[in-house]
């Protein structure tokens, strides 16, 4: 087992450092990352008091700072420390600068400020948890994504997921004989998307269920045949009203909300746009 030290240095909060260095470190077995925060390092100051403790604990750092003096002096002193240095954010801007013909603004943490699309995201967010499990229905209409779908099929985390990206969302859990149901119908502005999963990771992931509820194995909720038929149900329902269906048996939560996307960016695409 490798052990690698990994200093994320940021002039905001760190968070996009965080993401880009999890996905590549998801590319290698074998190795035991120790990472090491150092957000908002705004000053030549700062940086030094940082660059000490690096320096304690040698590895890659991966940083986005946009202020000149500052990043300067981190590549300078890097550089003399034999330090590997990655500033993961520069192939993306410069490309974006490429093809957008024009300079980047260089603001710390211009990505998180408390913009209109921030405001989305938690009205998003308020939204999605208030209207969950069915909740609410007579607020569906106002919904951008409703997901239906049996108990258990991922329904909430991935309304969860999509609400952080500022999709308001519903979900709905199909019980055979429940009236609630009958809501779904009528929806005219949400896009409605069926969740569905194979029946024996359905039934896996309801017995971890029960187990954690204290409740026995032998309960009607897992009952193979049961499940077939809610299954059945579920998928009939889809069929009959011609909404688009995702399988997550295979797929993670980030999966399914991409893919949930997708779905609803091809519906808003204006007529005659070609991708």
């Amino acid at each position: 087992m490798s052990i690698l030290h990994l200093h994320l240095v940021s002039d905001s909060t760190g968070e996009t450092l965080e993401s880009m260095a999890k996905a590549g470190l998801s590319q290698f077995e074998g190795v035991e990352a120790v990472k090491h925060f150092w957000p908002m390092v705004r000053s030549e100051g700062h940086l030094d008091r940082v660059l000490d403790e690096i320096a304690a604990r040698p590895g890659l750092i991966l940083y986005t700072l946009v202020g000149g003096a500052v990043r300067a002096r981190l590549e300078t002193r890097a550089a003399a420390m034999g330090l590997p240095v990655v500033a993961v954010l520069d192939p993306v801007v410069e490309g974006l600068s490429r093809v957008l013909g024009r300079e980047a603004k260089a603001r710390p943490g211009r990505q998180h400020v408390m913009d209109a699309a921030y405001f989305r995201r938690v009205e998003a967010i308020t939204f999605t948890m208030a209207h969950d499990d069915g909740l609410l229905a007579d607020d569906w209409e106002q919904a951008d994504i409703v997901l239906a779908g049996v108990s258990r099929s991922s329904k909430t985390p991935t309304s969860i997921y999509l609400a952080n990206r500022g999709y308001k969302c519903a979900n709905m859990p199909l019980v055979p004989g429940d009236p609630t149901m009958q809501g779904l119908l009528t929806l005219k502005k949400p896009l409605v998307v069926g969740l569905t999963v194979s029946a024996e990771r359905l039934i896996a992931v309801r017995r971890n269920r029960l187990t954690a509820l204290g409740r026995g194995p032998d309960d009607s909720y897992v009952d193979p045949d049961g499940v077939a038929r809610e299954l059945m149900m579920a998928r009939r329902l889809f069929a009959d009203r011609g909404w688009p269906v995702i399988d997550v048996t295979r797929r993670s939560i980030e999966e399914t909300a991409a893919a949930v996307i997708n779905l609803y960016n091809q519906r808003e695409e204006p007529a005659g746009v070609v991708g």
